[in-house]
């Protein structure tokens, strides 16, 4: 059900998106662009060819620091991931200065609560640059906040802008606004000075492509998007092309292939469970997932290739026989492989890619096999390892 108009926020370029025909919708609570007068199909592909920009200003960046460091570099850095780390199944403690690790926060049963992306400071010990998702985002930081009591703060930092330049040519055309943004390598973040502003940029995404994410203050929002726009390798791209990216990618979308009865394993997101957390045992759900991890699950997500219509979230998933084995989470058009995908879940024993399954689409069933994601090849941008 929708939520009602009046009790949308608004994201600081909400005005931009109107004056660029951008079709209003409400999603996390907000207001925010759906396409703009190209359409999903030719932002998608823009995407993919060139590099879109996105605001998802409604998500949830966030700061956690320390109360009182000591100045130790590694010391400072163990004790704030020593509250963070009983609530995810990351390994928080091992990362490198400006290196981003997405992880999932937990329920007591393993289930998500959400997921996210922490980052640790390359400038100040015992900070974790946090990035939840905005529908959870309240949830979230009040978990984190209670899980930090006094040793540390949480500050939001939801009430600015976040961009996502997206795509082959995004970091290029970033690069000649803020040099040095290209020395970055996927998965990491760091400040950068633009126009008298501080911006906080990570070389990461949510549709398969290199690109970054960009947060700037509320104060420098337009300015940094006509900037970004000014560039013909630019084009604004909606939620909608937002979605179609991410499902060609493979990639989860919470409340959707992630729920809190979804375990990690159950979502195919193993590499999320990082291995000294998992010879630990320390972390939420411990029991159920490191089961899983062996093999005992009921229930995996899996990649589908349908025949015909798109198969929607909701769609029983049936076998050869016409037996209901599971359900569709995400389903649509795929404008990079022009065919009808989806995700979803099945037993294991229906997991591997060829097997031969059935979606039932508005009464009707189709052909569906079994793929392996992403659908699209991801694109990421890493460094060489140095010899």
């Amino acid at each position: 059900m929708s939520e009602p108009e009046t009790s949308l926020k608004t994201v600081p370029l909400d005005a931009g998106h109107v004056a660029l025909g951008g079709r209003m919708v409400p999603f996390g609570g907000y207001s925010l662009p759906v396409q703009y007068p190209a359409g999903i199909i030719a932002e998608h592909k823009w995407t993919r060819e060139h590099a879109g920009l996105f605001d998802v200003s409604h998500m949830g960046p966030s700061f956690l620091t320390l109360t009182n460091p000591t100045g130790d570099a590694e010391a400072d850095h163990a004790a704030v991931a020593a509250l963070i780390e009983p609530l995810v199944c990351g390994d928080i403690k091992g990362l490198k200065p400006g290196q981003v690790r997405y992880t999932l926060l937990l329920n007591e049963n393993g289930g998500a609560i959400d997921d996210l992306m922490i980052g640790r400071s390359p400038l100040f010990p015992g900070s974790l640059y946090i990035v939840v998702n905005a529908g959870t985002k309240d949830n979230d930081f009040a978990i984190i906040a209670k899980a930090a009591g006094d040793k540390a703060k949480l500050t939001r930092a939801d009430d600015g802008a976040l961009l996502a330049l997206q795509g082959p040519e995004a970091v290029a055309v970033l690069e000649t606004i803020v040099p040095g943004v290209s020395e970055l390598s996927f998965m990491h973040y760091g400040p950068f000075d633009w126009n008298g502003s501080k911006l906080i940029i990570a070389r990461s995404g949510y549709t398969g492509e290199d690109g970054c994410e960009i947060l700037c203050s509320v104060e420098k929002a337009v300015q940094l998007w006509d900037a970004l726009l000014a560039d013909e390798r630019v084009k604004p791209i909606g939620l909608g092309a937002r979605d179609s990216l991410r499902l060609e990618a493979g990639l989860p979308l919470y409340g959707h292939d992630l729920d809190e009865t979804v375990s990690p394993i159950e979502a195919g997101l193993n590499f999320a469970l990082s291995k000294r957390r998992r010879e630990a045992a320390n972390f939420p759900g411990a029991a159920r997932i490191i089961k899983e991890f062996a093999g005992d699950l009921k229930r995996i997500r899996v990649g589908l290739f349908v025949e015909g219509a798109p198969a929607r979230e909701g769609a029983e998933i049936l076998d050869g026989s016409g037996a209901v084995i599971g359900r569709v989470t995400s389903g649509g058009f795929a404008p990079s492989l022009a065919r009808a995908i989806a995700l979803g879940f099945v037993p294991p024993a229906y997991a591997n890619p060829g097997t031969k399954l059935q979606v039932s689409v508005r009464g009707r069933l189709q052909p569906a096999e079994v793929t392996s994601t992403p659908f699209v090849p991801h694109r990421y941008f890493r460094k060489a390892k140095a010899s």
